[in-house]
């Protein structure tokens, strides 16, 4: 394991310097003296030239490797610029050595802010050894009396320049109706700020990104915030529409047009006439359903199975998918006209990973929905997370996006006996990303492979007796733990895969 020492370079560093250490060696030479690293990692916002003579008088004293990342701060007390500044020489020690890392931030050089930033990056996103120095008792541990869970350093004395920014930028006001879409970070609320923009026309929006991001949360909020919010919201899963059914399901059908058309029956784009026709995983239509919405969407009027005679339809279309169209339209499996008649406004859902700030805000948000819903529940207490927990929960990839963070929170206070869900409790139920899965060899599939369906079919039936068991066998419960729709989408699952209820 690589220990890199990561530290400010103080004004005291550069006095002992231009001395020789004569007066003093200076915290971080006493740092290198005293301690072994295999890399130091310093953060400078002096001139170059004071700096350059410093450093070819501190790597004359060690054999260890020094690296300097030069920063220009607007002030030494500008908590949001010190910790961007921490955060980029962290990854771009990570990036030089890997994983295997074990850091040490230096408190003393640099200003108050400094230091407390190392502080909460140690106790949050990075741990690491804090060091302190001093003429009377030399270099040592710092021990900080306190945990702390924080996610990252907000400028939160920014709030006035934050204004007067949004005021130049032309950003619409706030509105309740993004209430629900929790977030903080800057790459989410660029997305929100366009939703709102949006909103207000009625032109088509596609809205692409990962499983789990949220896609139909925001669609909802669009709606809700639009002048069609009075009018139907439809939720269409276009993934889960047989091929033979597609006509029937999007455009309805006249009694007697196939076996089985009992009687008359309204297509979705007829019930949401005048409202909006949300279409979630558009990217998994087959080519032939495609151009069937295409024609709606140029004409708005559909014809229904069995009939002749067109029928006029005002919706509002916001379609989703977790898949790159462009992308899919490049490799010939979905069409560029309908992919440019959908895409007038495009919205990217950032993953869960990429939202610097939010996932200790949703931990919060999401813990509380499940304690209040789950109030008066036999022996349910309500749950509280340890600071180490959410320290664990903020350090991973969460591959699921914020439907795995509501599940895990809900497993964790489902199946936790205390009030305080602990470490234990979450490393437990965190479910390996795929990344950390073992890789199946080449050689392996020659030489007679393996049998996916019944390893996945043996996964699923595990997954649904603990389920069961740990609901003391309520369906709707058991559903909700495992990412199901409802009771009876787990009730199929338990048939299909022989457990008995």
């Amino acid at each position: 394991m690589k220990r890199t020492l990561v530290a400010w370079i103080g004004r005291t560093d550069l006095k002992s310097g231009m001395n020789k250490g004569q007066d003093g060696l200076g915290p971080l030479a006493n740092a290198l003296d005293a301690r072994t690293f295999d890399h130091a990692f310093f953060i400078n916002n002096y001139p170059a030239n004071e700096v350059a003579l410093y450093l070819d008088w501190l790597q004359s004293r060690t054999n260890v490797p020094l690296s300097v990342h030069n920063v220009v701060l607007t002030s030494p007390t500008n908590f949001g610029e010190i910790y961007h500044a921490a955060v980029e020489v962290i990854e771009q020690s990570l990036a030089t050595h890997g994983k295997d890392v074990h850091f040490t931030f230096h408190l003393s050089p640099g200003t108050p802010a400094m230091a407390a930033v190392w502080i909460l990056l140690a106790k949050t996103r990075y741990p690491a050894e804090l060091l302190e120095s001093s003429l009377e008792q030399g270099v040592r541990t710092a021990n900080v009396p306190f945990d702390i869970s924080a996610e990252f350093i907000p400028s939160l004395l920014l709030k006035s320049d934050e204004r007067l920014e949004r005021l130049s930028a032309g950003l619409p006001p706030d509105a309740p109706e993004f209430d629900q879409i929790i977030h903080r970070s800057s790459v989410m609320k660029n997305v929100v700020a366009k939703a709102r923009r949006i909103s207000l026309r009625s032109v088509p929006v596609l809205i692409e990104g990962e499983s789990g991001t949220g896609k139909e949360l925001l669609a909802r909020a669009i709606h809700r915030s639009s002048l069609r919010k009075n009018k139907p919201f439809i939720a269409v899963n276009c993934g889960a529409i047989p091929t033979e059914l597609v006509e029937s399901e999007f455009f309805g059908h006249k009694k007697g047009a196939f076996t089985g058309a009992i009687s008359d029956r309204k297509g979705c784009f007829e019930t949401a006439s005048g409202g909006t026709l949300f279409l979630d995983e558009i990217g998994e239509l087959p080519l032939s359903a495609q151009v069937k919405i295409l024609r709606v969407l140029q004409e708005k009027e559909v014809v229904k199975v069995g009939d002749n005679t067109p029928l006029k339809v005002d919706v509002r279309v916001i379609a989703a998918t977790n898949r790159n169209l462009i992308q899919e339209v490049s490799l010939g499996r979905f069409r560029a006209d309908l992919y440019y008649r959908l895409a007038v406004a495009l919205l990217m859902l950032p993953p869960l990973r990429e939202r610097d700030g939010d996932i200790s805000l949703l931990i919060e948000h999401m813990l509380g929905e499940i304690n209040r819903e789950s109030v008066g529940e036999p022996g349910y207490i309500d749950k509280k997370i340890s600071a180490s927990a959410r320290n664990i929960m903020l350090s991973y990839s969460w591959p699921g996006n914020a439907r795995e963070l509501f599940n895990t929170i809900h497993r964790a206070a489902v199946w936790s006996p205390d009030e305080i869900i602990t470490v234990d409790d979450i490393r437990e139920i965190l479910i390996p990303s795929p990344a950390a899965c073992p890789q199946i060899s080449p050689e392996l599939l020659s030489i007679g492979g393996v049998n996916l369906p019944e390893i996945l079919a043996n996964i699923t039936q595990d997954y649904l007796v603990r389920a069961l068991r740990q609901t003391n066998g309520n369906k709707t419960k058991a559903a909700k733990l495992l990412g199901l729709p409802n009771y009876q989408t787990f009730t199929n699952w338990c048939e299909k895969y022989g457990v008995e209820e």
